[in-house]
């Protein structure tokens, strides 16, 4: 029999996965954001990772805002956002919430699969009550779950959801092999059945974390060199001459992954009386970076005797990463706000985030194009994200004499600092 799948939370991992399995199965596609669901039925995808083409692809899918309309599926995959809260501690609520409108839905054999990233355990010790206790099912006896952690690069054309390899993982050996048949009929790059459901999760927390104390490294590298005046760029390039020297470059981590990750392990950790002094410094190093960045810009803009008070400073990007449209968690928003605790003021310039959505969540007015800019002469340009459009722009008419050019990426080509 072919089941029919839900995928519930359609954002830039669950509508990928939506349009995979819809090429193939019975698939409905839920979200509680009608407007997305709305924008979805045209077809138009905001994130702008699903093309019109593919969206034809999939025959078999259909989108819902009505979380009734779940009730004709047997697999439920979850993929909803688990960010930080104010205190920078995980925030489960989306997942729970998730949990709890599906479990009423559960029969009979049905399985439950989450993606959300989360820290070992949770699945079990979080999610699993609920489904029970809303479901009045009986774990692993009347239904089933799995885990399979997302991998998804936003607007990284050479890594699509088919091409990295899956991580998956049931509550049972049979549900694990039929959850691993299930993802290897869609990811091309193959899959790897981990042994439990905690190895899962684990495994998708540290491949972020390890990530993260890598960028740390080369922040706290700059650091070093800035306060020895030595180019960090041109350390870093003689020492990638070593073949086993990783390429990593300083900047900004923000993201809903890299940044986020680490903090969901030193939560499971402290609540086993374990401190993490390693990952935990990571996290510190790269946290402090706004802070350097913005008083290095300060800096600057002091020994080019350019007054801070009403200093015009533009800013190069708003997205956490490069070519991408998604501003959860950039850091620029930090950078940005500390200098205009300074007094300065800031322009930014973005090609891809969304200006409506830039202005509700950091009531700061975005631009997207040279000609919308406010001002023709900026006392200071930050180069905060390596968009590929910056690198076609012209940003001489804009600078003056004494202009600041503050480098982070290395995208633009005048005479100027490096992070």
């Amino acid at each position: 029999m072919i089941k029919t799948i839900a995928i519930i939370g359609l954002g830039y991992v669950g509508l990928p996965l939506a349009i995979e399995f819809g090429k193939l199965y019975p698939t409905l596609g839920y979200d509680i954001d009608s407007k997305r669901i709305d924008e979805l039925c045209i077809p138009y995808d905001r994130t702008h990772q699903i093309s019109p083409q593919e969206f034809s692809e999939a025959l078999h899918l259909s989108f819902h805002h009505n979380i009734n309309d779940l009730q004709k599926a047997q697999i439920y995959i979850i993929t909803v956002p688990t960010p930080l809260d104010s205190f920078k501690s995980p925030d489960i609520s989306y997942l729970q919430e998730a949990s709890r409108s599906i479990a009423p839905l559960l029969k009979k054999g049905d399985i439950v699969i989450y993606e959300s990233t989360t820290y070992p355990t949770c699945t079990r010790l979080e999610c699993v009550p609920i489904l029970e206790r809303y479901s009045n099912l009986k774990f692993n006896t009347d239904f089933f779950i799995g885990y399979s952690p997302e991998r998804i690069s936003p607007s990284d054309p050479t890594h699509k959801l088919t091409q990295i390899r899956k991580i998956t993982s049931g509550s049972t050996e049979q549900i694990a092999q039929e959850i691993d048949a299930l993802y290897s009929s869609i990811i091309t790059a193959g899959t790897y059945l981990a042994p439990s459901i905690e190895v899962a999760e684990m495994a998708k927390a540290i491949e972020n974390a390890q990530r993260d104390l890598n960028i740390a490294f080369v922040n706290e590298v700059a650091i070093l060199c800035d306060a020895l005046g030595i180019p960090t760029h041109e350390v870093l390039k003689a020492a990638s001459t070593k073949w086993n020297f990783l390429p990593f470059s300083p900047g900004l981590v923000g993201g809903h992954c890299i940044s986020v990750d680490p903090y969901y392990l030193t939560h499971k950790a402290q609540e086993l009386g374990i401190h993490t002094r390693v990952i935990s410094s990571g996290r510190l190093v790269n946290d402090a970076m706004p802070h350097f960045i913005a008083h290095k810009l300060i800096k600057l803009l002091s020994q080019a005797h350019i007054p801070l008070f009403d200093a015009q400073i533009l800013i190069l990007g708003a997205t956490f990463k490069e070519n991408c449209n998604d501003i959860r968690n950039s850091k620029v928003f930090e950078v940005a706000q500390e200098l205009q605790d300074f007094g300065c003021k800031i322009t930014l310039l973005d090609p891809l985030a969304d200006k409506y959505e830039v202005q509700s969540k950091h009531n700061l007015t975005l631009f997207h194009t040279l000609e919308e800019l406010p001002h023709t002469s900026f006392d200071a340009l930050l180069g905060a994200v390596a968009h590929d459009a910056f690198t076609l722009m012209d940003f001489t008419p804009f600078l003056h004499q004494n202009s600041v050019i503050y480098d982070l990426k290395g995208m633009l080509k005048s005479s100027h600092a490096r992070l």
